[in-house]
């Protein structure tokens, strides 16, 4: 990105290890992204051979990625925004002063891992315990927004994603989610270095404070 951030207004969006999107799905992602205005760090897989799935097993940084993405995506977006390919160090980005959002999967290390950061989510389960942990962050821990789905392939219109990019970092209730999920940091850093041990157990007992 042309210019350093540093008032929570980056939006970050990475789908785990295993996540990855039907070529489709890849193009209205990036179109929905382009017409929300926001800036934005990009992780992108090469799509799956198989277009009903979202999981892969082994992945490569060997892809076109400006075949994969709308034609004149990366020109038209560059002073604002990162496309990587594969990978990105999730911690140390969810860690920095320029990330006031994430777009997840849902899974339960990508969760603790934004909990602990601080920063508020828009949930986007693929597969497995994920849409567990989505309704968790959504309905109990109140620390992201849902996104809204096609019934028989998951797939999330470009509309969609716009709307919920805006809604977390643009209107009153994502400032909300923003406060809350830093108040919620503090609780987890606490409940982290408890003697409890377990990570999935320290967030369990978050919630139930919440209660």
């Amino acid at each position: 990105m042309a210019r350093q951030a540093t008032d929570r207004s980056v939006l970050f969006l990475c789908f785990g290890s295993r996540g990855s999107f039907s070529v489709a799905q890849v193009k209205e992602i990036a179109n929905g992204l382009e017409r929300s205005g926001q800036r934005f760090l990009w992780v992108v897989k090469k799509p799956p051979r198989d277009e009903k799935t979202t999981q892969i097993y082994q992945y490569t940084a060997e892809f076109d990625l400006g075949g994969l993405l709308p034609d004149g995506f990366l020109e038209r977006t560059k002073d604002r925004g990162m496309v990587v390919k594969t990978w990105a160090p999730q911690v140390a980005v969810l860690r920095k002063d320029s990330v006031g959002g994430f777009v997840t999967h849902c899974g339960w290390n990508s969760v603790l891992e934004a909990v602990v950061a601080g920063v508020p989510m828009v949930a986007w389960p693929l597969y497995s315990e994920q849409h567990l942990n989505r309704n968790i962050l959504v309905n109990d821990m109140k620390m992201a927004i849902g996104l809204e789905h096609r019934e028989d392939d998951g797939f999330v219109s470009e509309d969609e994603l716009e709307r919920r990019i805006r809604e977390l970092m643009e209107s009153e209730e994502g400032r909300e989610l923003r406060e809350r999920s830093w108040k919620m940091r503090e609780m987890a850093l606490a409940a982290l270095g408890s003697e409890s041990g377990s990570s999935a157990r320290a967030l369990a007992k978050l919630v139930q404070a919440l209660g």
